[in-house]
């Protein structure tokens, strides 16, 4: 039973790893976007710096346990990544992001973390282990929590536009792996914000498919409505070079009359020359 356990952990651990690397890898389409316009525009770094912060936290409490090396594995990949992704931002974002950004690193990794690293070494035997998963916990918690901004922006706009559908599932997975990894091990440090994280994952894939065709809709009316303006300027810019055509072909048969008629002829003060009946008024139509 024991053996079936630990093949068990084992397994949960290894698929943990490798949802989670792809979770990891999941920005990469947002900095291939930065790396062609060679700016970070309106994208923030403040999701790579605390996932940094993250995965830093769960490496120095992995580093305090003795059964959970899949956390280091995974996690040590998370501060490469994320340290990559810090360091490109930095290097194509304006001043002020990148003045921002600086603060937000020195705040989190460099004093956040310093300080407890520092204050949890006066601490001894489990106590030490015990303050630091709770921190561990409660920042997962918090992290889970702020989807919550995206969710409410979905329900407001029902719009899913910016909820990509793939990162909320392979996030769904993720969690559900490291609860059942967490359990397994008797671990609820990291079971616990599984669970929240879980529940904010399905809403989010269940409000995905209940606005997707709604977001599919606006698209499609947005698009209407610009062709049907389009079709309504079209004509009236038509209508004009047709009056404009008109009055040009007036004009040229007038200088014509002008120069046949006879210089006794000629009008002087308000006598205005007598033109034929039989001009013909053209109106010539150029296609569009």
């Amino acid at each position: 039973m024991i053996g079936n356990l630990a093949h068990l952990t084992l397994a949960f651990g290894l698929l943990g790893n490798v949802v989670s690397f792809m979770v990891f890898l999941a920005p990469i389409p947002t900095f291939y976007k930065v790396y062609k316009k060679k700016s970070t525009e309106g994208f923030q770094s403040a999701p790579y710096v605390v996932g940094l912060f993250s995965a830093m936290l769960w490496i120095y409490y992995a580093f305090l346990k003795t059964n959970v090396v899949l956390l280091i594995t995974i996690n040590s990949v998370g501060c490469f990544i994320e340290t990559l992704y810090i360091c490109f931002f930095l290097f194509y974002a304006p001043k002020k992001a990148r003045m921002e950004s600086l603060k937000l690193i020195i705040l989190l990794i460099v004093v956040g973390f310093g300080l407890i690293v520092i204050l949890t070494q006066f601490l001894h035997g489990l106590t030490h282990g015990v303050i630091v998963g709770w921190i561990c916990l409660v920042f997962s918690l918090c992290v889970f929590v702020a989807p919550l901004g995206v969710v409410r922006q979905v329900i407001k706009t029902k719009s899913v536009e910016y909820m990509p559908i793939l990162l909320s599932v392979a996030l769904t997975l993720s969690v559900v792996m490291w609860f059942f990894y967490g359990l397994l091990l008797g671990d609820f440090n990291i079971a616990i914000p599984n669970v929240l994280g879980f529940t904010f994952g399905i809403i989010q894939i269940i409000l995905y498919f209940m606005y997707k065709n709604k977001t599919s809709d606006k698209k499609i009316s947005t698009c209407e409505a610009k062709n049907s303006e389009m079709e309504q300027k079209i004509p009236e810019f038509k209508d004009q070079k047709i009056i404009d055509v008109v009055k040009l072909e007036i004009l040229r048969h007038t200088d014509i009359l002008a120069a046949k008629l006879p210089k006794n002829d000629a009008y002087h003060g308000d006598h205005k020359p007598k033109f034929p009946s039989d001009v013909p008024n053209h109106a010539i139509e150029i296609p569009a």
